[in-house]
């Protein structure tokens, strides 16, 4: 047996944005994204077209704008909408969890909607967006993934989860369960 490898927040985090960038539906860029307070999920987001639209991996394809697909909404924008439609919910002060930099109209509604701390993987495409944010007052990480916790989280999705010793456990031999008596009719007794 294995030691257990308790992930650190950000490797925590980090693992969920992956899970949720399955749901994508951009094929040009499979992102995700996860927005958190006080160590908590408040919302996610994924590239992919608003709800009861097309999506880029229907038949509909790419809608196609000076080289960008413009049918989807970005991860980091989609976790703040949803953010948005919960109620009670407030962004101010969280941190964002992305698999790649946001591009620059993302900043804009990651600093407008008060994010103090971005974590991100991977630089995509403008690194000009990371200034941006830096100058806005957020906190930037980039995120450096824990080798260890990265091959235990694929150890999980390759196998069932570890059976505990099942000699342990004693289960009693087929015991026949009584017959419930039905009780006797004394309607009649009573008149």
């Amino acid at each position: 047996m294995q030691n257990f490898i308790r992930p650190s927040w950000d490797d925590y985090f980090m693992a969920i944005a992956r899970i949720v960038a399955t749901r994508s539906t951009c094929d040009r860029l499979r992102a995700g994204a996860v927005l958190v307070k006080n160590k908590r999920i408040i919302s996610t987001g994924y590239n992919g077209s608003p709800p009861g639209l097309p999506h880029c991996d229907s038949e509909a394809g790419h809608l196609m704008e000076e080289g960008h697909c413009v049918r989807t909404i970005h991860a980091e924008h989609n976790a703040i909408l949803q953010a948005a439609t919960v109620a009670g919910q407030t962004t101010e002060g969280a941190t964002l969890y992305a698999l790649y930099s946001p591009c620059i109209h993302c900043c804009k509604y990651i600093v407008a909607a008060g994010i103090k701390r971005i974590v991100i993987e991977t630089i995509y495409r403008n690194s000009q967006a990371i200034d941006y944010l830096k100058t806005a007052g957020l906190e930037v990480v980039f995120y450096e993934p824990n080798q260890e916790w990265n091959n235990n989280i694929k150890r999980l999705f390759e196998k069932n989860i570890e059976k505990i010793d099942e000699k342990a456990v004693i289960l009693e031999e087929n015991v026949p369960i009584e017959q419930k008596k039905e009780p006797p009719n004394n309607f009649g007794q009573i008149y």
